[in-house]
Protein backbone atom coordinates (compact mmCIF):
# COMPACT_ATOMS: atom_id res chain seq x y z
CA UNK A 1 0.00 0.00 0.00
CA UNK A 2 1.25 3.18 -0.72
CA UNK A 3 2.44 5.37 2.08
CA UNK A 4 1.79 8.40 0.54
CA UNK A 5 -1.94 8.15 1.01
CA UNK A 6 -2.05 7.80 5.06
CA UNK A 7 -3.63 5.59 6.84
CA UNK A 8 -6.20 3.11 5.69
CA UNK A 9 -9.10 5.26 5.35
CA UNK A 10 -9.30 8.40 3.49
CA UNK A 11 -11.87 11.56 2.73
CA UNK A 12 -13.46 11.65 -0.66
CA UNK A 13 -15.60 15.44 -1.44
CA UNK A 14 -17.55 14.65 -5.04
CA UNK A 15 -18.72 17.15 -7.35
CA UNK A 16 -21.62 18.45 -5.18
CA UNK A 17 -19.25 19.12 -2.18
CA UNK A 18 -20.32 15.68 -0.31
CA UNK A 19 -17.61 14.20 1.72
CA UNK A 20 -17.43 10.42 2.51
CA UNK A 21 -14.97 8.08 3.73
CA UNK A 22 -13.54 5.32 2.06
CA UNK A 23 -11.36 2.67 3.09
CA UNK A 24 -8.41 1.50 0.87
CA UNK A 25 -7.68 -1.96 0.05
CA UNK A 26 -4.84 -2.13 -2.38
CA UNK A 27 -3.13 0.08 -4.95
CA UNK A 28 -1.57 -1.51 -7.97
CA UNK A 29 0.50 -0.24 -10.76
CA UNK A 30 -1.04 -0.97 -14.19
CA UNK A 31 -0.57 0.11 -18.10
CA UNK A 32 1.66 3.42 -16.91
CA UNK A 33 -0.63 4.48 -14.07
CA UNK A 34 -1.34 4.15 -10.34
CA UNK A 35 -4.85 2.74 -9.33
CA UNK A 36 -6.70 2.48 -6.28
CA UNK A 37 -9.36 0.20 -4.81
CA UNK A 38 -11.53 1.34 -2.31
CA UNK A 39 -14.76 0.51 -0.43
CA UNK A 40 -17.30 2.90 1.13
CA UNK A 41 -16.70 2.94 5.28
CA UNK A 42 -19.98 2.05 6.47
CA UNK A 43 -21.39 4.79 8.39
CA UNK A 44 -24.21 4.38 10.92
CA UNK A 45 -26.20 6.59 8.53
CA UNK A 46 -25.62 3.89 5.67
CA UNK A 47 -26.61 1.06 8.23
CA UNK A 48 -29.87 2.52 8.53
CA UNK A 49 -30.18 2.88 5.02
CA UNK A 50 -30.67 -0.56 3.61
CA UNK A 51 -31.23 0.62 -0.26
CA UNK A 52 -27.39 2.35 -0.72
CA UNK A 53 -25.17 0.72 -2.64
CA UNK A 54 -21.71 -0.65 -1.27
CA UNK A 55 -19.37 -1.94 -3.71
CA UNK A 56 -15.74 -1.45 -5.19
CA UNK A 57 -14.86 1.95 -6.19
CA UNK A 58 -11.81 2.41 -8.29
CA UNK A 59 -9.50 5.40 -8.60
CA UNK A 60 -6.55 6.51 -10.50
CA UNK A 61 -3.81 9.14 -9.35
CA UNK A 62 -3.30 11.70 -12.04
CA UNK A 63 -0.73 15.10 -12.03
CA UNK A 64 -3.04 18.46 -11.99
CA UNK A 65 -0.99 21.52 -11.76
CA UNK A 66 1.98 19.23 -10.79
CA UNK A 67 0.14 17.76 -7.51
CA UNK A 68 -1.12 14.07 -7.31
CA UNK A 69 -4.75 13.32 -6.85
CA UNK A 70 -7.23 10.80 -7.57
CA UNK A 71 -9.19 10.72 -10.50
CA UNK A 72 -12.57 8.36 -11.47
CA UNK A 73 -10.98 5.96 -14.42
CA UNK A 74 -11.93 7.29 -18.09
CA UNK A 75 -14.05 4.36 -19.81
CA UNK A 76 -15.92 1.35 -18.73
CA UNK A 77 -13.25 -0.55 -20.69
CA UNK A 78 -10.22 1.10 -18.50
CA UNK A 79 -12.95 0.15 -15.30
CA UNK A 80 -13.14 -3.38 -16.46
CA UNK A 81 -9.55 -3.92 -17.32
CA UNK A 82 -8.02 -2.62 -13.89
CA UNK A 83 -11.12 -4.30 -12.07
CA UNK A 84 -9.95 -7.96 -13.86
CA UNK A 85 -5.73 -6.65 -12.99
CA UNK A 86 -7.12 -6.27 -8.81
CA UNK A 87 -8.61 -9.41 -9.39
CA UNK A 88 -5.81 -11.10 -10.45
CA UNK A 89 -3.57 -9.61 -7.38
CA UNK A 90 -6.06 -10.35 -4.99
CA UNK A 91 -6.08 -14.06 -6.17
CA UNK A 92 -2.65 -14.52 -6.18
CA UNK A 93 -2.07 -13.24 -2.76
CA UNK A 94 -4.47 -16.02 -1.70
CA UNK A 95 -2.81 -18.74 -3.31
CA UNK A 96 0.53 -17.97 -1.58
Amino acid sequence: MSEEYGANFITVTDDDGNEFELEHLDTIEFNGNTYLAFFPAVSEDAEENEEEELGLILMKVIKENGEEILSTLDSEEETEAVYTEFMKTLFEDEEE
